[in-house]
């Protein structure tokens, strides 16, 4: 941005990286530090317990591996299974096919359960590849849990029930990048065997940390899975923990106080309220969505996302042109269509270090940008019926109660 200014701050409002708290940023200001210090294993011992309260579990273990959410990924595959494996893989979206893409290049067999985009994973087809694996060769599901390029939530406790219903013993594995710390995750309750979150997403820090947690079971698994990992190796990690260094390569020292101050922020508004504030946003967004006479890319009620809403255009205008309007003319970056619906749909975030009214702003640029492209959206439309909705449903801050 420092090449292109413009007047006052970038409206950031695609799903991921997302605006970074001003609190963060001055605690990552700050100089490099030898991480075998003593102050940097102190520090990284109770980021480990506390990392564990965004998954909702007492029984994970957890790994704060220096990649993006790509290498977590590849992490939560190579330390589990052994290349052969049998995996089911739940194809809904751009990143659902990425990690799909992925499990086939690291010669896992992956069973596709593909859905039509704007629809969630089809766990009817689940239930019954697992009524037939009486012979147990599935190893893995392996679900996004909140698809960005479609806007789509995915039920994992439903897959849970489904899996326990069958008493299969497949793994679960989870992709949380942009759901966990602003949706309903529940590691324990649904058994999660292996999450995973990237840094730049809901906890609003840069790029740059792929946080993985492990169950028992993943754990155990991890001791006789045969793929070739190095770099992602949990065996590495857990023999740094037990010596109380952790760090079996050099962390980024600002992030890890960048992550510090992120879970801060998060406990003191309490998750419970951040989970609420998000189902706020994402509510007063679709709102808007409909006010102007558009349409959401989630085809169903039951799939709608709290983190970002992908919005169909009609046929006439290309959605690219509005997420290059909206940058060039308000300084207001949104999502473009990825992929099969590349063209067809513009996507709103609307996740992290976020309120209310910053997400009015945004909504108020977009119906700007829609004029401009000529949609003929009543302005204020939109922004009215989210005003009304935030008037109506914020509670007040609970620090300031």
């Amino acid at each position: 941005m420092d090449y292109v200014n413009g007047p006052g701050r970038n409206h950031l409002f695609v799903p991921g990286p997302v605006n970074i708290p001003e609190s963060v940023l001055r605690a990552m200001n700050r100089n490099n530090e030898d991480y075998r210090s003593p102050a940097v294993p102190a520090m990284t011992k109770i980021l480990l317990e506390d990392v564990k309260k965004i998954f909702k579990t007492t029984t994970g273990t957890p790994f704060m591996i220096p990649t993006t959410g790509t290498g977590a990924w590849e992490s939560a595959l190579t330390n589990t299974l052994s290349p052969g494996d049998r995996i089911v893989s739940f194809l809904i979206g751009q990143f659902s096919l990425l990690w799909i893409d992925q499990q086939q290049r690291l010669n896992f067999k992956v069973d596709v359960v593909e859905s039509e985009w704007g629809q969630g994973a089809n766990l009817d087809i689940l239930e019954s590849k697992l009524a037939e694996d009486t012979a147990h060769t599935i190893k893995a599901i392996c679900i996004v849990h909140n698809e960005t390029a479609t806007g789509v939530t995915n039920n994992l406790a439903k897959v849970r029930r489904i899996l326990d219903e069958y008493r299969h013993p497949a793994l679960f594995l989870v992709d949380g990048v942009s759901s966990i710390c602003a949706l309903d995750f529940r590691m324990d309750e649904w058994g999660v065997d292996v999450a995973l979150t990237g840094s730049q997403k809901a906890l609003s820090l840069p790029t740059g940390i792929g946080i993985v947690c492990a169950s028992p079971k993943a754990l155990e698994a991890s001791k006789t899975a045969k793929s070739v990992r190095v770099f992602f190796d949990w065996k590495d990690y857990l023999k740094f923990y037990k010596l109380g260094t952790y760090w079996p390569y050099t962390p980024s020292i600002q992030l890890l106080y960048g992550l510090r101050t992120a879970l801060d922020l998060l406990f003191e508004e309490g998750l419970d309220n951040v989970i609420a504030r998000h189902s706020r946003l994402g509510k007063a967004t679709r709102l808007a969505v409909e006010a102007w006479g558009l349409k959401n890319c989630t085809q169903s009620e039951e799939w709608f996302s709290d983190t970002v809403t992908a919005v169909l255009v009609p046929p006439y205008i290309e959605s690219s042109e509005i997420v290059r309007r909206a940058w060039k003319r308000y300084n207001l970056s949104l999502g473009l269509g990825l992929n099969k619906v590349a063209g067809k749909v513009f996507r709103i975030g609307h996740l992290g270090n976020l309120n209310e009214l910053q997400l009015l702003g945004c909504l108020a640029g977009v119906e700007m940008v829609l004029r401009d492209v000529g949609y003929p959206v009543k302005l204020g439309s939109g922004v009215a019926a989210a005003s009304a909705y935030f008037q109506n449903n914020t509670p007040l801050i609970p620090s300031r109660i």
